[in-house]
């Protein structure tokens, strides 16, 4: 399977703005996530030499884990656009007799359920990157502090942007614990995030 981030930037963009299915509003948010991971990780390679040498070993081990939350984000776009794709072909589904509704019918309550699990996984991507940015907000190169809390707001802004597309599936879903149980992770990624960003930022504006 082809990494969507192999495209180019162009690409990307005019992709996002035609009329295609794809890529929709959580993979745009989850891509945007990516970038706010990536200003932790400049902020943390810009962190280095002798400067810097009472904070190394930290800065190396913020490097190595906001390298896997791109990695992870990079996926679940991919991932995301895929789930999408089933969604959409449930949908294509005949639904001419009894049997042909059954069967359309389990396929969307089983594609509405996987689009509700990936917006919420790759909200908790979002939330390990504003940990590290929390991590690295009192010890980063204070020549390049803000852009950590850039990368924060970035963060916080992506979980809050592909958490509406649990919103939007919730309403579909016939399974009443589920529902609850999805509603209840989202509310809680929310409130993580929000703690999380607000506590980078304030820790970077105290430092410029």
């Amino acid at each position: 399977m082809s990494r969507y981030f192999d495209k180019s930037f162009a690409q990307i963009l005019e992709e996002s703005a035609s009329n295609a299915p794809t890529p929709g509003g959580g993979s745009v948010a989850a891509m945007a996530g990516t970038f706010g991971a990536a200003m932790v990780s400049m902020v943390a390679n810009l962190t280095k030499g002798e400067k810097f040498a009472d904070v190394h070993d930290e800065i190396d081990a913020i490097l190595a884990e906001i390298s896997q939350v791109m990695v992870e984000l990079e996926k679940q776009v991919d991932d995301d656009m895929s789930v999408f794709g089933a969604f959409m072909d449930a949908l294509k589904m005949p639904k001419s007799n009894d049997e042909e509704k059954v069967k359309r019918t389990k396929a969307l309550q089983d594609a509405y359920k996987k689009a509700t699990l990936s917006p919420l996984e790759i909200a908790d991507t979002c939330i390990k990157a504003n940990e590290l940015a929390l991590r690295l907000a009192p010890i980063g190169n204070k020549s390049a502090i803000s852009d950590v809390g850039v990368g924060a707001i970035i963060a916080d802004a992506s979980l809050k942007g592909v958490l509406l597309a649990v919103d939007i599936n919730l309403p579909g879903i016939k399974d009443s614990d589920f529902v609850e149980k999805a509603a209840a992770r989202r509310d809680a990624q929310i409130e993580k995030s929000e703690k999380l960003m607000n506590e980078a930022v304030k820790i970077v504006k105290g430092r410029l």
